[in-house]
C-alpha cells in the first residue's frame, strides 16, 4: 500500500498539537487570546473596540479558537461571553512544551 498523508495514523497528541497550532496561526487570534488572558471574559463587541476589524471578521476568528477548544462561549442573549478554556489552554501549553523540550537542540546539532 502506498503511503500518503491521508492514510498515515498520527497520535492523538500530534493531532491535538496540529489543531492548536492551526488555531494559533493568525496574529488576530493571538491578540484575542492575549486580551482574554488579561480579562475574566469578553463579548465580541469588546474586541471590536480594541481590534481594527469588522465584527464579522472577529466572529470568524472567535469561531476558529472555539472550534480548537482554546476558548469557550456562554450564551447571554443577545450576546456570547467568551473566555479562555482553561483545561484546554493548559493542555496546549503542556503539548507545545513537550514538543519543544523533546527536540531541544536535536536539529541544530545535525546541520
Amino acid at each position: 500500500m502506498k503511503r500518503t498523508l491521508e492514510n498515515i495514523k498520527y497520535s492523538k497528541e500530534t493531532e491535538d498539537i496540529a489543531m492548536f497550532a492551526k488555531a494559533l496561526a493568525h496574529p488576530t487570534r493571538i491578540a484575542i487570546l492575549k486580551y482574554l488572558d488579561n480579562q475574566a471574559c469578553c463579548f465580541t463587541g469588546d474586541l471590536v473596540e480594541i481590534l481594527p476589524l469588522a465584527q464579522s471578521t472577529i466572529s470568524q476568528h472567535l469561531k476558529e479558537l472555539k472550534n480548537a477548544g482554546l476558548i469557550q462561549g456562554t450564551v447571554e442573549p443577545p450576546k456570547i461571553r467568551y473566555c479562555i478554556h482553561q483545561e484546554n489552554w493548559q493542555k496546549a501549553q503542556k503539548l507545545f512544551e513537550a514538543l519543544f523540550l523533546e527536540n531541544k537542540g536535536n536539529y541544530f546539532n545535525k546541520c
